[in-house]
């Protein structure tokens, strides 16, 4: 299998008319997106408080970065997602939750993005009713 890459820009909630585009590697594998923290400090993005998040490396070592929020932009889609505050040498990574955000899922042997099926649930009033009927 090879790598899934997408250019994807990310934009301050606050301020989305500013954005950075972004060549990321997508990682089904991993929760968070990961952005160069140069990057998110120059859209204004700034940490949560108290939501450093930690992360287990290969070789069994662990390390802390940052979180907060941001928008992420791809073609006619947007959507919030958490972002992890990179440090050199980190991966700029696409993770799963800022895809479901978009609205897209990837294929991974297409290794092609996909529309997330769309089913709306019912409400809890409306299943008690159906069940209610002989």
């Amino acid at each position: 299998m090879g790598l899934t890459v997408l250019d994807v820009e990310v934009a301050n909630p606050a301020k989305p008319g500013a954005s950075e585009k972004l060549h990321f590697l997508i990682d089904s594998g991993v929760f968070f997106a990961i952005v160069p923290s140069p990057v998110l400090e120059r859209l204004q993005i700034r940490p949560q408080p108290d939501t450093e998040v930690r992360f287990g490396l290969w070789d069994g070592s662990k390390i802390l970065r940052k979180k907060g929020r941001a928008l992420f932009r791809y073609g006619d889609r947007a959507g919030m997602s958490d972002v992890v505050f990179g440090e050199e040498g980190d991966c700029v990574l696409l993770s799963t939750q800022t895809l479901e955000a978009l609205g897209l899922r990837l294929d991974p042997l297409r290794r092609e993005l996909r529309p997330l099926p769309t089913i709306p649930a019912p409400s809890a009033a409306r299943q008690a009713r159906t069940r209610r009927k002989p």
